[in-house]
């Protein structure tokens, strides 16, 4: 961080101070987890938090999402620090004492942390507004894992005042405790969901010579899509095309008339329209030419929910200097990190300069090495710490950063 060493040991005291009833807040959330756009208790507490706070201005935006300023009147640069609020619909399996009390309801994905860890961010800024050269907005987001971000964007959450850049913080168990992931370009996936309806003539499974089997067609359209990632799209493009839910016929003995596959093609480049590669149009010419083969009608939709994260890469260089100063300057624990999930954040990042970077959380000895979205998902607390210090790190950082320009 570049500011004195005075101003350092007062953030590390104050992290210090603060990260008991941060873990606190965060098995709260745990224990009581909201779907996207429900996070009303998340986002009442969450508000009477930020308004408790020395010069910060709040607002509702998005339903339940929640914004807050620091310093609105300040002169200077504006930055963002986002969190998203959401929890998933997955049961928890965890036997640990601030487990969900929500029946289907689970956080298995660290949002829990990240609205506790931006919250005690946003508590040590304000005692610190005066060291701030600049505004601080704090977005906490609902409805991340469905695209809440796009809905804040629409409603001004960029505006007065104006971002000028923007900063988030996923806790990954891939990554193991104690490894920050920063690294410029794309880093989370573009997610495109589809669904094709494949229709045939239903029939007789002793007379198929009677009916048109849309099963056959089906099964040829899994497997020949395969060859979109592995054959026609470069190798360093990483494109993963999955399909996810196969649904057709209603008894062992008969030849149903259609059948519907669903699946999620996601890739760490724009693959729009107007894109060479574009896997959707990719995939329509497969599933129109089998189609037409073995005489099947087909409708396909497609439908994207996340653009990629791509890193700006002067902004990813302020958190690997965030990075690195969190971690005692260990190289070696810096490390460059995409992941072909997706990532809502790209709502941001493809409007203003961002990055979008991973604190690892994985650690098998406390059972946070699950994967994300799994019903025994769990986060090595003691990294928490890690994620406000980056928080702060950064916002410092960002204002040095201007000041070179």
């Amino acid at each position: 961080m570049t500011a004195t060493s005075t101003l350092v040991d007062r953030i590390n005291q104050r992290i210090e101070e603060l990260e008991p009833q941060m873990i606190e807040q965060r098995r709260d959330f745990h224990m009581y987890p909201e779907l996207g756009f429900e996070e009303e208790r998340t986002s009442r507490i969450v508000e009477n938090h930020l308004r408790s706070l020395e010069g910060m201005v709040v607002r509702r935006c998005a339903r339940t999402g929640l914004v807050a300023v620091l310093n609105p009147e300040k002169a200077g640069p504006t930055v963002l620090l986002r969190a998203d609020m959401d929890a998933l619909p997955v049961q928890e399996e965890n036997e640990v004492e601030y487990r969900s009390r929500v029946d289907g309801v689970m956080h298995a994905c660290a949002h829990d942390a990240h609205t506790a860890m931006l919250m005690t961010a946003a508590t040590i800024l304000s005692e610190l507004r005066e060291e701030i050269p600049g505004k601080v907005k704090f977005v906490f987001q609902p409805n991340e894992e469905v695209g809440g971000a796009e809905d804040m964007v629409e409603e001004g959450v960029l505006d007065d005042p104006a971002v000028d850049a923007a900063f988030a913080i996923h806790l990954w168990t891939p990554l193991p405790s104690g490894v920050i992931g920063v690294k410029a370009g794309g880093v989370m996936a573009t997610m495109d969901v589809f669904r094709i309806t494949v229709t045939g003539l239903g029939g007789h499974t002793g007379y198929p010579d009677s009916a048109i089997d849309p099963i056959i067609t089906a099964a040829e359209i899994i497997q020949s899509a395969q060859t979109i990632q592995t054959r026609e799209i470069n190798l360093m493009k990483p494109t993963a095309i999955m399909f996810a839910k196969i649904q057709g016929g209603t008894k062992n003995n008969i030849i149903p008339g259609s059948v519907e596959l669903e699946g999620s093609m996601r890739y760490l480049y724009d693959g729009g329209p107007g894109s060479p590669e574009n896997p959707g149009q990719r995939l329509e010419r497969i599933v129109r030419g089998l189609c037409e083969a073995h005489r099947n009608q087909y409708e396909l939709e497609i439908e994207r929910e996340n653009t990629a994260v791509i890193n700006d890469p002067a902004m990813a260089q302020v958190a690997h200097w965030a990075a690195l100063a969190t971690l005692g300057g260990d190289q070696a624990k810096v490390v460059e990190h995409a992941s072909m999930a997706g990532e809502d954040f790209a709502a941001f990042a493809s409007r203003v300069p961002s990055c979008f970077y991973f604190i690892g959380t994985g650690n098998p000895e406390k059972r946070s090495d699950y994967p994300h979205h799994n019903a025994r998902f769990n986060i090595d607390e003691d990294t928490m710490r890690t994620g406000v210090e980056m928080h702060l790190r950064t916002v410092f950082e960002y204002f040095e950063f201007r000041k070179r320009r």
